[in-house]
Parts: structure tokens; sequence; C-alpha cells
């Protein structure tokens, strides 16, 4: 992927992040780690999930630690901040067309641990996005993790998990994400296979094919194997995938993300029409 050299956000925080409230969603990294090491520790990952949620929920206001802003950015936090700076060109492109201005968020680059509106976090968290103060948080350790939990990673799967972060944000503007946790808060069910909760998880993993649509087509950033390795990390992550390796068992009533195929065909999707109609998973009859 040939992002050096290109412009770096400003809209980046090292370390901290203050705030309470929302409750924390597990991030797409945090959802594969807690998996892995499930199948690892030979014990049920869909209960591992349900204990670190628990976890969260329970646990004391954290504090971040102690990171020098002044210090240099690593290799990784550089490539985070020029995704994050394409993010922020191509939906101010999108949003203008749309008489709109975009406002961009912003990317905390935490280590260990971190507060956020959304309450205290990890790095086992992985990355993900909080709507409470629209901030992206992201331990870049997690890439490391990618390599060694997903079999490879590699930049452009890293870019796709900032993007699919920064489709939420985009959710969160267009009142999608207040849409569904309102349906959430009146008990209605989300989750399952064709539900709100997979919806959504979908239309942000279209907005990411979306993002790589465009940094293709005006930045030629793509490298030969670098959509095939964001095929494959969405395959990876599939709801049936997961459960397969864990359970040996599909159960579409405990889908979250959607599957395999759903997330590729939306990642796709996206990075083949570069339109944001296209993306409507709310409205679609099959996923």
């Amino acid at each position: 992927m040939k992002w050096r050299g290109q412009r770096e956000s400003s809209n980046v925080e090292i370390g901290g992040g203050t705030g309470r409230g929302g409750g924390l969603k597990l991030g797409l990294g945090g959802i594969v780690i807690v998996m892995v090491l499930g199948l690892v520790m030979g014990k049920n990952p869909m209960e591992m999930l349900g204990m670190v949620a628990q976890m969260e929920q329970q646990a004391p206001a954290s504090q971040s630690t102690p990171v020098d802003p002044n210090a240099p950015l690593t290799e990784a936090q550089q490539f985070s901040t020029v995704v994050l700076a394409s993010t922020e060109d191509v939906w101010s492109k999108i949003f203008a067309d749309n008489n709109a201005r975009y406002p961009a968020p912003t990317m905390n680059l935490f280590q260990g641990s971190v507060q956020s509106a959304c309450g205290g976090a990890t790095s086992a968290s992985g990355p993900f996005y909080c709507p409470g103060d629209q901030k992206v948080y992201l331990d870049t350790q997690f890439f490391d993790e990618m390599k060694t939990s997903l079999g490879g990673g590699g930049d452009f799967a890293q870019a796709y998990v900032i993007a699919h972060e920064v489709g939420h944000h985009i959710q969160t503007l267009l009142g999608v994400s207040d849409q569904v946790n309102q349906v959430r808060a009146k008990g209605g069910n989300v989750e399952g296979d064709g539900g709100l909760l997979v919806r959504q998880e979908l239309q942000a993993d279209c907005y990411a094919g979306l993002w790589a649509h465009y940094a293709q087509k005006e930045k030629q950033w793509m490298e030969p194997g670098d959509m095939e390795s964001a095929i494959r990390t969405a395959q990876a992550i599939g709801d049936d995938t997961l459960q397969r390796k864990s359970r040996g068992t599909v159960v579409p009533d405990a889908f979250s993300h959607g599957t395999a195929e759903q997330r590729m065909a939306w990642f796709s999707r996206g990075f083949e029409t570069g339109q944001i109609g296209a993306c409507d998973t709310f409205k679609a009859t099959v996923l």
C-alpha cells in the first residue's frame, strides 16, 4: 500500500481521553482477539465475549497509560494518521457533494489503556469508535495481533479496520446509530441474522470499501495483494467463521456483525460502486 509521503491528519491526540457514559462496544479488533484467545485457551469465545462486556461495565474508571505527546510517532502511528487523513478527504468530498460539511472524528492513539466518553478501555478492546466523544481509539499494537491472530494482516487490511471505525462515525453523523440504539432501548431485538446490529456493521464495512474506492481511484494507493488482504480479514471475522471455529456450529440468532460472505460482499460493494447510496444495508432485502 503506497501510503508513505501522504498527508497526515491533524485530528490526532496521543494518549488520554476523557469523559464517561455511553457504554463501550468492543471494536472490530477486540472481537477477533477475544475469539482467538478463546480458541487457544479451549474456552467458548462467545462466553468470553460476554465476560469481557460484563467486566467493562463493572470496571472502575481507568487512567491512560502515560505517553509522551512530544515523542516521534512510530511507523504504525504515522500510518494510522495518514489513513485517517485519507478518510477525511474522501468523506469531506462526499459531504460537500451533498451540500454538507464533514466534521471529522479525532483519532486517539493510546497505549495500554484509555478513558473515553464510552468508559474505560484497554488494548484488549481493539480499535473502537465512541459516539459519545466522536473519537476513534486505537492502540497500534493491535496491528501486531492482526499478523499473529489473523495470519498476516498487512497495510491495507489495517487501513480497512480504521476505515470501518470511521464508518461508525459516519453512521453517528447520519443518525443511524441513534435509530439502532432507540430500538434497543425500547427492548427491541437488534441481534441475529438480518438484525439491526448486523446491518449496522455491514454498512460500516461498505463505507470502508467506499473509502478504498477513492483511495485507489484518486491516489493509486493499492498494490498487488492489497484487496485480497482486506477480503481475507473480512472473511476471517465473519460471525459464521468465528462461531464455526469456536463451537463447531453456526448460530444465526447470535450474529452481530454478519457472515464472512456478507462482510466480503458489502466491502466489495462499497469498493466497486464508490456510492454511499449503495451502502444502505437497512433497506436491503438480501444481505
